[in-house]
């Protein structure tokens, strides 16, 4: 048992992915055997296949939830009582409140920002001749993992003195325009607004495709009605287009959100949180792995959740109104 927990070296690693198949496979075969067994009752059937599920979930889910809950209220080393000190660290030490008002101007922007220009995007090229093509430049963000985006967009406001020539994207056309080159990632809040365009740039294909989707849904009997009541292209979107696809947007702006409260990779790769540019998913990593403080870390995973089950239980919601009204 040891061997497996402690596992550090490949070989080690490879053993313990391999004990974990044949696991799962000796559990299934069970769990089959067992259900096709003469007259075995139903409720033993349906314990044989649900068991294990919520085994796994238990386990993976409900224990380390409660366990960082009552983690939240201990010391950094997780051995003393502190009540809510950790909660009051969080709220009244100026870093962390720079954390919380970064995390809000991402759950802010990226959300609006990229449903804006997904809805936009998809309204200009609907039935276009070059409509296929120009839905997958937008979309092919989505394909690149999110640190491959980081890396990226790093480049590209990566800064050299006015003296040397500028490998920046960014920079380089400043000084094409006359203008000195900047440190994009230096300045607060200038750099949180540069982290979010790069989570823009990589949301608004998904935007774009699912309300792209909406739009060829609305009924053609609609959009002829409106055409012959005199409605300009602009009352069309806003009378017409908008409304009908109103639970499309809920679901984009409500996914985006989520993953927005969740986004670690592009901060770490692209500034570390440095420059005040931490979110709370970096927070915690750096307040849990890198200087010990576990209690933070595990409050400011609470208050992560708590930021996130709100706008899982808004989009649960919209989803049942939107099927009661089909």
């Amino acid at each position: 048992m040891d061997y497996l927990l402690g596992a550090d070296s490949s070989t080690q690693k490879l053993v313990v992915m391999v004990v974990a198949i044949l696991l799962f496979v000796g559990v299934m075969a069970l769990v089959l055997f067992v259900a096709e067994l003469p007259k075995m009752p139903r409720w033993a059937t349906v314990a044989f296949f649900l068991g294990p599920a919520l085994l796994l979930i238990a386990f993976g889910l409900v224990y380390p939830a409660i366990n960082t809950v009552l983690s939240s209220f201990k010391s950094p080393n997780l051995q003393e009582w502190v009540g809510a000190d950790n909660y009051v660290e969080v709220f009244t030490n100026p870093s962390m409140r720079r954390v919380l008002l970064n995390t809000l101007l991402w759950v802010l922007l990226v959300p609006t920002v990229s449903t804006a220009i997904g809805l936009i995007y998809a309204v200009l090229v609907d039935r276009t001749r070059f409509e296929k093509l120009a839905k997958t430049l937008v979309f092919l963000p989505m394909a690149i993992s999110m640190v491959g985006a980081s890396i990226i967009w790093k480049f590209v406001y990566d800064f050299k003195p006015a003296s040397r020539p500028q490998t920046g994207l960014a920079n380089q056309f400043l000084v094409w325009l006359g203008l000195d080159p900047q440190q994009f990632l230096l300045n607060w809040p200038w750099n949180t607004l540069f982290l979010i365009a790069v989570m823009v740039w990589i949301q608004a294909g998904f935007a774009m495709t699912v309300l792209s989707a909406s739009i060829k849904a609305i009924p053609d009997d609609i959009i002829e009605a409106a055409k012959l009541d005199g409605a300009s292209n602009f009352r069309m979107f806003r009378s017409v287009t908008v409304p009908s696809i109103r639970p499309a947007l809920v679901v984009v702006l409500t996914t985006v959100a989520m993953a927005t409260l969740k986004v670690f990779d592009i901060v770490y790769s692209m500034t570390g949180g440095n420059f005040g540019t931490s979110i709370v998913a970096n927070e915690f990593y750096i307040q849990t792995f890198r200087t010990a403080q576990r209690g933070v870390g595990a409050t400011l995973a609470v208050l992560l959740f708590v930021m996130v089950v709100p706008i899982v239980v808004y989009n649960v919601r919209q989803m049942k109104l939107s099927e009661e009204q089909r």
